[in-house]
């Protein structure tokens, strides 16, 4: 068991962290309401310490692949706050032009392949890297994370026995919130993850998703022992505060929820650790304050920028053959 005293640092740290992705998120939500960001967010309110957790652990030369509820994993690799907000808010100077939006964020010079809209389409993708990181002997590892709703997919078993064949540094990341979209897990899937790593032989271990610390450590061995040539399965136990995406009333949910769900917050409950290793108040709640000012401008910034022009939107996406044929109405 990790202990709040020695670990202070360390903690305070994954907490900056947290409550920078807790600002990010909890701004998207009065931004989608006013229509300031279009199409549908899914956002990751209650899953937090997954993300701080394990991409702090990682090195500069590791990759990873994430999906659509995915904007806490890139928060917290460092994605630059104004590139991230123009993206979602389709503005020109987004990662990618504004053209992608929410679910398809990403940034190779950090080693974000991606969100992905399609569940489980990121696994393969991690899968690839992680070859590459093998043939190039980078020392890199390659992440997939994936929720349980993707556990039924057949792309995660087939990309578990390929990672067990190659022995390849594969770590998969399954943040397991105990909800398929509007149906509990045990109502879509019958297996248990760890189980299915053991039937394809790799490495497994569990973990409380909402205690930053466990997630912090495990990450460490899990990363550890793939960059040594065994892929591994990591489950992280969390919680979907949220709806499946933003506006979904959650009528599904049992009322009792709620307050289990307040009980387990992983920034509560980091704060009172934090607080029991005699950390002042004041520190914590400057850290808030800063996130949401950092939040705001990058926002404000986002606000001033240009939507991209109609070619610019259009670029990449057909050939001019295409486009031709597009345009003559065939």
């Amino acid at each position: 068991m990790t202990n709040p005293t020695s670990n202070a640092p360390q903690l305070l740290d994954l907490y900056r962290v947290m409550q920078r992705i807790r600002s990010v998120e909890n701004s998207l939500i009065k931004l989608f309401a006013d229509g300031e960001v279009p199409g549908f967010i899914h956002l990751s309110i209650g899953q937090e310490a997954c993300a701080a957790g394990v991409i702090t652990a990682l090195e500069p030369q590791d990759t990873f692949a994430t999906t659509h509820r995915g904007h806490g994993h890139v928060v917290a690799r460092g994605i630059g706050l104004e590139e991230f907000f123009k993206e979602l808010m389709g503005r020109a100077g987004g990662m990618c032009g504004g053209r992608g939006g929410s679910m398809h964020v990403s940034d190779m010079q950090l080693g974000v392949l991606g969100a992905n809209g399609i569940v489980g389409a990121g696994i393969p993708i991690a899968l690839g890297s992680a070859l590459a990181h093998q043939l190039r002997k980078t020392g890199g590892v390659a992440l997939a994370f994936f929720g349980d709703g993707a556990m039924a997919e057949g792309v995660l078993h087939e990309s578990m026995n390929l990672a067990s064949l190659w022995k390849l540094p594969l770590v998969f990341v399954c943040e397991n919130n105990s909800w398929s979209e509007f149906s509990p897990t045990e109502r879509q899937f019958v297996a248990e993850v760890g189980k299915l790593a053991s039937a394809f032989g790799l490495g497994f271990e569990q973990a409380d998703g909402n205690d930053v610390l466990a997630v912090a450590d495990a990450a460490r061995r899990s990363l550890a022992a793939a960059r040594s040539g065994t892929p591994q399965v990591l489950e992280f136990l969390t919680t979907r505060v949220r709806g499946h995406f933003e506006g979904d009333p959650q009528k599904y949910r049992p009322e009792h929820e709620a307050a289990a769900m307040a009980a387990r917050d992983p920034l509560l409950l980091a704060a009172n650790k934090l607080r029991a290793a005699g950390t002042e108040p004041a520190v914590l709640e400057q850290i808030a304050a800063d996130c949401e000012q950092q939040v705001w401008q990058a926002i404000e910034a986002s606000r001033a920028d240009t939507a991209p022009t109609f070619a610019d939107a259009m670029a990449d996406v057909y050939t001019k053959q295409h486009a031709a044929v597009s345009v003559g109405g065939n």
